[in-house]
């Protein structure tokens, strides 16, 4: 069973920051690849970013260089920091183990002036 607890979101103005952290209560959470994703209204969830086990990440080219994935596995918590942000970032954000389709209840960023 997976329990993922998304949080940290809010509204922000343009080339504002935010850092979502994401507590997964998920067994050997250490050894687990993970990945943020988001939904816009009317859109498709998509994969903003996701991090290795060992560290390793990849971005999505529409966040490449604003946002930054990064993991505490003594927490069990995944991060993403987001910095630049754009009303097009505005999406429901989630986390969750690439080989597990369980979701949380997102948080809400939202970019507007």
């Amino acid at each position: 069973q997976v329990q993922l607890v998304e949080s940290g979101g809010g509204l922000v103005q343009p080339g504002g920051s935010l850092r979502l952290s994401c507590l997964a209560s998920v067994s050997a959470f250490s050894v687990r690849d993970m990945g943020w994703y988001r939904q816009a209204p009317g859109k498709q969830r998509e994969l903003v970013a996701t991090i290795t086990s060992g560290g390793r990440t990849t971005y999505a080219d529409s966040v490449k260089g604003r946002f930054t994935i990064s993991r505490d596995n003594a927490k069990n918590t995944v991060y993403l920091q987001m910095n630049s942000l754009k009303p097009e970032d505005t999406a429901v954000y989630y986390c969750r183990p690439l080989a597990i389709r369980s979701w949380g209840q997102g948080t809400q960023v939202t970019v507007s002036s």
